[in-house]
């Protein structure tokens, strides 16, 4: 406990963040100077690195992920497993930057999301939401030897909320402005957008995932081109907008008319539904099939702006992060979509890169636990109140 205080009233820290998102790419690792905490929080990329799954567990993971395809036994050892190489991902960090993990005062961990299920559900007379990210943050404290933070999303579940998106309460700390409405998008696997009207306070943040980010696109790349992903987005760029199967994948998802608060998963965007979609299709290009779905990627996002957003405050500047945002057709169709009033760039910032924000905002979340903020919003997530979250673990 006493590690604890010291390490709570430490002014500067080295601060390590860990993620693994939906795509399931690897090990997003990034090592972050912090000083001060809140409001007050400063903080510099100091070095990132992605550190790959072992070959076939990309796999072994997705197929837990489905309850069709799940087994109880591989959950429990995938859970140790991911954890192990976690941790292993920020002892490589550290080596790789040239210095020890014993310099490192804090990890932040998100964990690999395996289950999202946002949706209340009863069970035994208790209305249910849950989440299940793997990668216990105790594997990774005990083999590092460094105070560890993770499972962030459950105690905003456990208060009502939907558990996600966190990101926004970083967008709120780093990209707030006096002077310009802007929105934050994140694409990775999922998309998902933030709100920030100038001169905001905390309390008027709103975001909520959009949709498919990358998710449906990956999963056409491995199956017509043996791809892990359609890189720069130059499949889709060689194909053509199929005008029909577009508007019966609008048809199937009726997520991007609900309203928020919400967030959602591979548990919707999955092989399932691209079977749905693709039914009448089948003799469609796979370069077509692939351009479409890339649009649908940034079309879930203008209609989500157009239908819930808008009416708050008309963006100037939306700013891009995550993997779609080095797809050149995601890129040109929201330019496209928004029109050209509003600036469609990727995040440009001298603390970070535009692949390493995810990472970066856990290594804030574990300060901001640690400092005994609360990271949730109740506005973006429906909790009944904000709270701190994650578990410390020694």
């Amino acid at each position: 406990m006493n590690r604890l205080i010291k390490l709570q009233n430490k002014k500067k820290k080295l601060v390590i963040g860990l993620m693994s998102g939906t795509s399931v790419d690897g090990i997003d690792s990034a090592l972050v100077e912090i000083t001060g905490n809140g409001i007050n929080t400063k903080f510099k990329e100091l070095f990132f690195s992605t550190y790959p799954y072992p070959k076939g567990l990309k796999e072994l993971i997705l197929k837990n992920s489905l309850k069709e395809t799940s087994n109880v036994e591989d959950i429990c050892r995938l859970n140790f497993l991911i954890g192990k190489l976690f941790a292993k991902a920020a002892i490589k960090l550290c080596k790789d930057y040239g210095i020890s993990i014993n310099q490192i005062d804090l990890i932040g961990s998100h964990g690999q999301t395996i289950h999202h299920l946002p949706e209340e559900k009863k069970l035994f007379g208790e209305k249910i939401k849950s989440t299940l990210q793997i990668g216990d943050p105790s594997v990774i404290s005990k083999l590092t030897g460094v105070v560890t933070v993770g499972d962030f999303r459950t105690g905003d579940m456990a208060l009502g909320g939907q558990g996600a998106p966190l990101v926004p309460y970083f967008d709120f700390l780093t990209f707030r402005s006096k002077k310009v409405n802007r929105a934050l998008l994140n694409i990775g696997g999922i998309a998902n957008i933030t709100l920030l009207k100038k001169k905001a306070t905390i309390d008027d943040v709103i975001a909520f995932d959009t949709g498919p980010g990358n998710i449906l696109i990956d999963l056409l790349a491995k199956k017509y081109f043996n791809k892990k992903f359609d890189k720069d987005g130059k499949i889709a760029s060689s194909g053509k907008l199929n005008e029909s199967l577009l508007q019966k994948i609008m048809e199937l998802d009726e997520y991007i008319n609900k309203k928020p608060p919400k967030s959602t998963g591979r548990e919707r965007y999955n092989e399932e539904f691209l079977n749905n979609a693709l039914r009448k299709f089948q003799n469609l290009s796979p370069r077509d099939i692939i351009t479409t779905f890339t649009e649908y990627t940034a079309y879930a996002v203008f209609h989500n702006y157009q239908k819930f957003l808008k009416k708050i405050c008309e963006i100037s500047e939306l700013l891009v992060s995550g993997g779609g945002s080095n797809n050149l057709f995601i890129m040109k169709s929201l330019q496209k979509y928004f029109g050209e009033k509003v600036k469609v760039v990727k995040v440009e910032t001298d603390k970070m890169s535009v692949d390493s924000k995810e990472a970066v905002c856990f290594a804030i979340f574990a300060n901001e636990t640690i400092s005994g903020n609360p990271i949730n919003i109740p506005s973006v997530t429906g909790a009944s109140s904000k709270t701190i979250l994650g578990k410390i673990c020694l």
